[in-house]
C-alpha cells in the first residue's frame, strides 16, 4: 500500500477524552452485543415470522458475512472519507438498520436489513479501537486496549442475559431496538467531540480488488456457515464455493501485491513480523472464544432443558471475571514480557474447557458450570489485551486501521472456523455414542421383559439419544482444551517483547 502521510496527533485528556470513550465503547458495544444477542432470539424469530431453519439461521449468516467482507476495506474506507466521517456513518447506519430490523414483519425483510447491518456493524468495533488506541497517550496503550476489551470481549457475553430477559418477557423485536438510544448517544458525543488524525484523500477505487475480496471471503464464509448442514464436499454448493474461495483470496494476494496500484486492502502490512504473529494468535483466541460462546447456549438449552433467559446467565458468570481483570491486568503488559500473559490465558482456557466437559452430565445444573466459567474468563482477559497492545504498540499510528482491522478479521474467522467445526463435531460424536449405546445395550441387565413394548423402547431410545447428545457436546469440550493446550508452546516461539510499553515486537 502507498505511503501514508503522518498522522496528527488526537490525544486527549480530561473531560473530553472520558466522552469520545463513552462514545466509543457505546458503539463498540453495539456491535458485539448485537453478535450474540441474536442467537438467543433465533427460536422465537423461527416461530413469529414462520421462517424454516435454514431461513432463520441467514438472520446470523448474513450479518456474518457482511462483516467479514467489509473488516478488510475499512483502512480504505477511513482514507476516503476521513476516520471521523466513516465512524459516525457506521454508528448512524448500524442504529437505522436496527429499527429497521426490530420492525421487520417478514423473515426476508429481517436478513435483508441483517445485512445491511453488517455492512455498517464491520466499523464499529475495528474503527472503535484505532480511536481509542490513538485517543491516549503511548504510555497508557494498554489502558486504553484493556477499556476496549471490555466491550469487544465482555460485550459478546453480555448478548445471551439480555437477549434471554427480552425474549422471554418482552418480544424478539427488542434484541434489535434496544439499540436505538444507544446509538443515537453515540453518534451525538462523537460528532461534537471526536477528532480526525488525517485529512480524507481522493483515492482510486480497486475494483478488481473489491471483486476478488467479495468472491474469495463471501465463498469461505458461506462455507463454513453452511458447509456442516449440506455435509459439506459432498454438496457441489459447498465445493463451487471452496473453489471460489482459493481463487478469490489467492488472487486478492496476489493481484494487491504485485499489480495494484492503490491496493484497496492492505496485505502487504503482513510483511511486519508483529502483526502476522498477533494475527496468527487472534485466529486461534477467536476460534477458543467464539466457539465456547457458540456451544455452551445450545447445550444447556437443548440437553438441559435451561431457559433462554437461564442459559443468557450462564453466558454472564463468564464476562465478570473479563471484567474485573481486564483493568487490573493493563498496567502490567506493557511492563512485563507478554509472551507469558498470552501463555497463562491460553493455559486456562484449555483447564477450564477440560474442566466444563468433565462435569457435563445429563443432570448438570447452573452451579456446577460456575467455576469453570470464571476460569474462562479470567482465560480472556489475559489474552486480549497482550495481544492488541503487541499489534497495535508495534505498528506506527498511521497504520494502526490497519493493524487493528486484521485482528478483528482472524477474530471473526476464527469463530467461524471454530463453530463449523464444532457442529461437524457434535454430530458426528453424537452419532458415535449413540452406536456405542446401543450396541452395549443388554436386555437382562436393563430388567426389561424378553419382549418390551413399544412404550419401553421409546423411552430407551430417548435415554440413549439423550446421552449421546451430553457426551457429544462434552467431546467439544475437550476438543477446545486440546487446541488451546497446543498454543501455549507456540507462544514462545516469539521473540521477548521490548518492554518499553510502545514498541513490541513478534518473531523469529
Amino acid at each position: 500500500m502507498n505511503a501514508l502521510p503522518a498522522a496528527v496527533s488526537v490525544v486527549e485528556y480530561g473531560a473530553r477524552r472520558t466522552l469520545i470513550v463513552a462514545g466509543v465503547m457505546m458503539a463498540a458495544l453495539l456491535q458485539t452485543l448485537d453478535s450474540t444477542i441474536t442467537n438467543v432470539a433465533l427460536p422465537a424469530i423461527q416461530g413469529n415470522t414462520g421462517a424454516s431453519t435454514d431461513e432463520a439461521t441467514w438472520v446470523i449468516n448474513g450479518y456474518t458475512i457482511a462483516v467479514v467482507i467489509v473488516i478488510p476495506i475499512i483502512p480504505w474506507l477511513q482514507s476516503v472519507l476521513g476516520r471521523k466521517k466513516y465512524f459516525l456513518i457506521s454508528v448512524i447506519g448500524f442504529t437505522a438498520m436496527s429499527f429497521l430490523c426490530g420492525v421487520s414483519t417478514s423473515i426476508t425483510e429481517l436478513v435483508l436489513f441483517r445485512i445491511a447491518q453488517g455492512v455498517f456493524g464491520a466499523g464499529l468495533l475495528a474503527t472503535g479501537q484505532t480511536i481509542l488506541r490513538d485517543t491516549f497517550p503511548e504510555k497508557e496503550i494498554g489502558l486504553s486496549q484493556a477499556i476496549f476489551a471490555l466491550g469487544a470481549v465482555g460485550g459478546p457475553a453480555l448478548g445471551p442475559p439480555i437477549g434471554g430477559w427480552l425474549v422471554d418477557n418482552v418480544s424478539w423485536n427488542y434484541c434489535f431496538l434496544i439499540n436505538i438510544v444507544p446509538g443515537i448517544v453515540s453518534a451525538l458525543i462523537l460528532a461534537a467531540f471526536l477528532r480526525d488524525p488525517q485529512a480524507p484523500r481522493k483515492m482510486p477505487m480497486d475494483v478488481v480488488g473489491l471483486v476478488l475480496l467479495v468472491a474469495g471471503v463471501g465463498a469461505l464464509q458461506y462455507l463454513l456457515s453452511e458447509g456442516e448442514r449440506y455435509d459439506w464436499f459432498s454438496d457441489p454448493t459447498i465445493l463451487a464455493c471452496a473453489f471460489i474461495a482459493v481463487i478469490g483470496i489467492g488472487g486478492l494476494i496476489v493481484w494487491e501485491l504485485r499489480f495494484a496500484k492503490s491496493p484497496l486492502v492492505d496485505i502487504a502490512i503482513f510483511a511486519d513480523r508483529s502483526l502476522a504473529a498477533g494475527v496468527g494468535l487472534a485466529l486461534i483466541l477467536g476460534a477458543a472464544l467464539l466457539g465456547t460462546q457458540y456451544v455452551l447456549p445450545q447445550y444447556v438449552q437443548s440437553a438441559l432443558g435451561f431457559t433462554a433467559t437461564l442459559s443468557g446467565l450462564l453466558v454472564l458468570v463468564k464476562a465478570l471475571p473479563i471484567a474485573l481483570m481486564t483493568l487490573a491486568l493493563a498496567p502490567l503488559v506493557t511492563r512485563l514480557d507478554a509472551r507469558y500473559f498470552i501463555a497463562i490465558g491460553f493455559a486456562f482456557t484449555a483447564i477450564s474447557s477440560f474442566w466444563q466437559g468433565a462435569v457435563t452430565t445429563p443432570d448438570s445444573g447452573f452451579g456446577i458450570f460456575v467455576g469453570s466459567l470464571i476460569l474462562g474468563g479470567a482465560a480472556v482477559a489475559f489474552l486480549y489485551v497482550p495481544l492488541s497492545v503487541a499489534v497495535l504498540g508495534a505498528v506506527p499510528r498511521e497504520r494502526g486501521g490497519s493493524a487493528s482491522a486484521w485482528i478483528n478479521v482472524a477474530v471473526q474467522l476464527g469463530g467461524s472456523v471454530s463453530i463449523a467445526l464444532l457442529s461437524t463435531l457434535i454430530d458426528q460424536r453424537e452419532a458415535f455414542h449413540q452406536s456405542v449405546l446401543a450396541g452395549g445395550l443388554n436386555v437382562a441387565a436393563a430388567h426389561l421383559p424378553a419382549f418390551p413394548t413399544p412404550a419401553m423402547l421409546a423411552t430407551i431410545a430417548g435415554i440413549v439419544t439423550g446421552q449421546s447428545s451430553v457426551m457429544a457436546y462434552a467431546d467439544t469440550s475437550f476438543a477446545v482444551a486440546l487446541f488451546a493446550a497446543v498454543a501455549v508452546p507456540i507462544v514462545f516461539i516469539m521473540r521477548k517483547p521490548r518492554n518499553d510499553g510502545v514498541e513490541i515486537e513478534f518473531g523469529g
